[in-house]
């Protein structure tokens, strides 16, 4: 397999890397439109001069399709020596050589332009990569190309690992091996309820917002406002109908994003990957190999408890970027399968709820400090805006109310060589940490926990090229020591059961 044989590329990439450049570039081309091509000065005689703006864009859209073609004639790769050589550039000429033993994935991708020629793009993870981006990729490769460059690397490692023969996965996107076993799988109902109940609504909001922002020159404000004056005038239920079309309407439009991004939503498992694919106009599919998991978490906003369902998600060490650090494992599911079909991919890992609680001494904690910032905007609210501020005080309860909700979310537990942790911000998150992955452990305390005996205890682990960073606040100081201990290298699983059974008591 290992040969000098140098390949190319599909011409599809230059399209490709020319429209990822426009997209990279949208703003200032659609600014360079709307502020100079759209003006109503008169003209000056000189065509030129007149038609400047459209020049510029011309000149700019050939140059991006001329960037694309180089890029794509000048890009080669091969095997050589156990390693996926790579070169490119016109005037500088790069060279890139990944050893396939530091590989530690191939990640496929199928866009619009990639699906009519049965084309894929192959990311290739590397288990050192902290840049921000993959180590390389092959924008458009053939199938029987793809599935080249995978043989490759499962001959490399059979030689130096001297295993047997492993098959090759990729058939449209993914063949399944004869070790695969299918995991999960989201349902049109289960993606209509993570549309709704995701944030992508506001995000559209936000969006509109912004897009109203840049170009509020060119929006017809007056008439507008004329327009839903005449309109109030017909009553609230012809305002209050409008209002809830459009909510309707961003509504599908989150629906329509959600179902895009998430369909056919599969989690599969070999012996020693996660596959995860997903996506209906551009399928991707992610592989997480196992022992880069560094920890497992399981989130519930309050929607989503409120209706028994959860998030959860993975942390990987290594990889390239925000996708390939904190992972979507399940980006809905009923809260009470969650233990189930965790314990098939994780069979080492204790999922149930941890069972310490904070003593309650430590209330207060939780919500004293919002008074240094409560009690100065209550006192401006109500001194400018008397005496309808003084309704301001009734921020008070409900951020008390919150802390005690914290408060009482809060709990840990220590089994074997297992560390849960489970805190609320806003969501209800519970982590499950192995000691061989947290990278350090904390304990924070000030002269006013010192006093009431309590502490706040955190672990750091890895998360792509960052780190997830899960803490209790305020529990007991002892709990916390004890934890401490727990971390420390020479404790042995005897010393770790007496200190467990120690905390329970």
């Amino acid at each position: 397999m290992m040969s000098n044989t140098r390949y190319k590329l599909h011409w599809i990439t230059a399209l490709i890397e020319s429209l990822k450049t426009v997209k990279e570039a949208i703003l200032p081309l659609v600014v360079l439109i709307f502020a100079n091509g759209l003006n109503k000065n008169p003209g000056t005689g000189l065509w030129y001069v007149d038609y400047l703006s459209f020049l510029i864009f011309t000149v700019l859209i050939i140059s991006l399709l001329v960037t694309g073609i180089i890029k794509w004639k000048r890009f080669e790769y091969w095997f050589e020596d156990d390693e996926l050589r790579i070169e490119s550039g016109l005037f500088v000429k790069k060279k890139r050589y990944i050893p396939f033993e530091r590989i530690q994935s191939l990640d496929y991708t199928e866009g619009i332009l990639h699906r009519p020629l049965k084309l894929v793009k192959v990311k290739v993870e590397t288990a050192g990569g902290a840049s921000g981006k993959a180590e390389a990729e092959l924008t458009a490769i053939t199938r029987d190309a793809a599935r080249q460059v995978e043989e490759a690397l499962a001959e490399a490692k059979r030689r130096k690992k001297g295993m047997g023969t492993e098959e090759g996965f990729i058939e449209e996107t993914i063949e399944e091996g004869p070790k695969t076993s299918a995991i999960f799988k989201m349902s049109t109902k289960e993606l209509l309820i993570l549309a709704t109940m995701s944030g992508r609504i506001g995000f559209i909001f936000s969006g509109v917002a912004i897009f109203l922002s840049q170009f509020a020159e060119l929006i017809p404000f007056e008439w507008m406002y004329n327009e839903f004056f005449a309109i109030i005038k017909f009553g609230l239920l012809i305002i209050s109908i409008i209002v809830l079309i459009g909510l309707f309407i961003v509504w599908l439009v989150s629906v329509g994003i959600a179902f895009l991004s998430y369909y056919q939503f599969t989690v599969l498992l070999d012996e020693t990957d996660i596959v995860i694919t997903r996506g209906l106009l551009e399928k991707k599919r992610v592989t997480v190999p196992l022992n880069r998991v560094q920890s497992v978490r399981v989130i519930q906003n309050p929607v989503k408890q409120l209706f028994g369902y959860a998030t959860v998600v993975i942390d990987s060490a290594g990889g390239s970027g925000a996708e390939m650090a904190k992972i979507n494992l399940f980006p809905l599911v009923k809260k009470d399968k969650v233990q189930q079909l965790l314990t098939r991919i994780f069979p080492d890992l204790n999922v149930s709820e941890p069972t310490k609680k904070l003593p309650r001494r430590s209330r207060h904690f939780y919500y004293r400090i919002d008074f240094l910032w409560m009690v100065p905007i209550i006192g401006l609210l109500t001194y400018f805006f008397f005496p309808y501020g003084m309704y301001s005080v009734l921020i008070v309860p409900v951020i008390v109310l919150f802390g005690l909700w914290q408060h009482r979310s809060a709990a840990f537990q220590v089994s074997g060589n297992q560390l849960t942790l489970r805190f609320r911000n806003f969501s209800l998150q519970t982590a499950y940490l192995l000691k061989k992955r947290i990278q350090s452990m904390e304990m924070k305390q000030n002269y006013f926990h010192k006093r009431k005996k309590v502490a706040t205890i955190g672990a750091t682990v890895k998360s792509g090229a960052a780190f997830y960073n899960p803490q209790v606040h305020h529990m007991d100081q002892k709990d916390a020591e004890a934890i401490l201990v727990w971390y420390e290298p020479n404790v042995k699983n005897e010393q770790a059961q007496f200190i467990q059974e120690t905390s329970e008591a």
